[in-house]
């Protein structure tokens, strides 16, 4: 059988948030797209990651609100959960922003959206099992999957990942996770909310890489809530149980359950995609690229998970703004997908995002680092709300030039924006304190965080002498 044959702009592998953005975005300025996607439109994010999970978390938050109400003159009450229902709502959420993503959508911008898997043939060429493609750049938007470390009996006991936990039938009983990172802990707690008794393992301690004392609040408010941690710890074997799973740690001590969720980090996808004859370096963490996401092949580009430039949703968006502008608009001054101001959130509550350099990494990489601190124990919505767990962070040189930032408690998802754009505009911490936050808002810790670096300087013996010589005229 002969195949259908295309000769193209831009051919792209991979109809997840970075390829949709780019096909998106070239479409609209006439050019020619051939888009490929062997499973389903909108990649993991709407399908199996950021989408159902918050979904979840949104129904524990619902289910926990039930017997937090005491402070406030509210009885409280036990939840009663209809898993059925909660899977109901997921799937609507799903399909409420999948057109967005839809084949149909793309297809009227002018894409050609082929739902085959793809791979290539040569260095300028990409086939499936019907066409063949030719192009003149191709971008390689596979995504990433789920990994399973290299724990004996894993591979011969039944487990779950974030691909396939929002389809299980009922509501696990006893949910074993292995991996504290952003996934475990989410999940961890909506299915604790939920009403699951949830353990989570791990080889090293949670969120290892975050500042220590937010780390510290995140987990203490998951234990208070129920959630059993073991980390850092050794696994030395997991197995199949009569009732479920069981995994024994070094030590002697086993843990059981009737699930068994693996949340251990994810591997870039690439293996059926024939890289080599194209002539593409790959790495560890996915396909090789440089700051442009340009590969060793000249005609093909890497963006999102597989790019090794980290799993986050909104910098495979990044990645696609990055695209658009090289190719189409700053042909001789090319931007850079690397940065140093992408947030980060884990969306359990509370909160915890990040942005920018730790205080340890600033402090290693800097001689000059100083760092303010905000507590919401002092913000008057936060003491309303009675949530006042948390703080924010902000580390930066003495000459005001931001570093990074940390913020853990109830919003810190949305309240990290704020550092975000200063950082994204080359701002100074002065430049937050200019802002005028309305009256009461979490936000406004970041406003008195960073006013709080002015403190010393502005209420000094140097400026009380001041202000003293200047009221003697007003």
């Amino acid at each position: 059988m002969s195949k259908t044959e295309y000769n193209v702009d831009i051919c792209i592998i991979g109809a997840g948030a970075g390829g949709l953005s780019i096909a998106s975005g070239a479409a609209q300025l006439g050019r020619s797209v051939v888009l490929y996607e062997a499973e389903d439109m909108g990649g993991d994010c709407l399908n199996h990651g950021c989408v159902p999970s918050k979904a979840l978390i949104a129904a524990g938050k619902h289910a926990h609100a039930f017997s937090t109400g005491g402070p406030f003159g509210i009885a409280p009450a036990k939840a009663k959960v209809d898993f059925a229902q909660v899977k109901a709502h997921i799937k609507g959420v799903i399909e409420t922003i999948a057109p967005v993503d839809s084949q149909e959508r793309f297809e009227g911008l002018g894409c050609t959206v082929i739902r085959e898997r793809a791979s290539f043939i040569d260095a300028n060429t990409v086939g499936s099992e019907t066409t063949i493609t030719r192009a003149k750049r191709i971008i390689i938007a596979t995504g990433s999957r789920a990994s399973a470390p290299p724990i004996p009996g894993l591979k011969d006991t039944p487990f779950i990942t974030n691909e396939t936990i929002f389809t299980i039938d009922e509501l696990p009983k006893h949910l074993l996770i292995i991996g504290s990172g952003p996934i475990g802990l989410e999940l961890g707690q909506a299915f604790r909310r939920l009403g699951s008794k949830v353990e989570i393992i791990d080889i090293a301690k949670p969120l290892d890489r975050s500042e220590p004392e937010h780390a510290k609040v995140l987990i203490d408010a998951l234990k208070d809530e129920g959630v059993i941690f073991h980390a850092p710890v050794n696994t030395k074997l997991i197995r199949k149980t009569k009732t479920g799973v069981a995994i024994d740690l070094e030590g002697g001590s086993t843990l059981t359950g009737s699930h068994l969720l693996v949340a251990a980090g994810r591997r870039p996808a690439i293996a059926s995609l024939n890289l080599e004859a194209a002539g593409i370096t790959t790495g560890r963490g996915g396909v090789v690229t440089d700051k442009t996401l340009r590969t060793s092949n000249k005609r093909v580009y890497a963006v999102g998970d597989v790019s090794g430039r980290g799993g986050l949703t909104h910098a495979a968006g990044q990645h696609a703004s990055v695209i658009i502008k090289n190719f189409y608009f700053v042909p001789f001054f090319k931007a850079s997908a690397e940065t140093n101001a992408m947030p980060a959130a884990i969306y359990t509550q509370p909160e915890l995002a990040s942005i920018g350099l730790s205080e340890k990494s600033a402090r290693g990489k800097y001689q000059d680092v100083r760092v303010v601190h905000f507590e919401f124990a002092e913000n008057d919505r936060a003491i309303a709300e009675r949530s006042t767990k948390g703080e924010v962070k902000i580390i930066a040189r003495k000459n005001g030039l931001i570093l990074g930032a940390s913020i853990v408690g109830e919003g810190a998802g949305e309240i990290i924006h704020l550092v975000s754009m200063a950082m994204g505009n080359k701002m100074k911490i002065i430049h937050l304190t200019k802002m005028i936050s309305p009256y009461p808002t979490r936000s406004e810790a970041v406003k008195r965080a960073a006013s709080s670096w002015y403190t010393e300087a502005v209420f000094s013996p140097k400026t009380r002498k001041l202000a003293s010589i200047m009221a003697r005229f007003h």
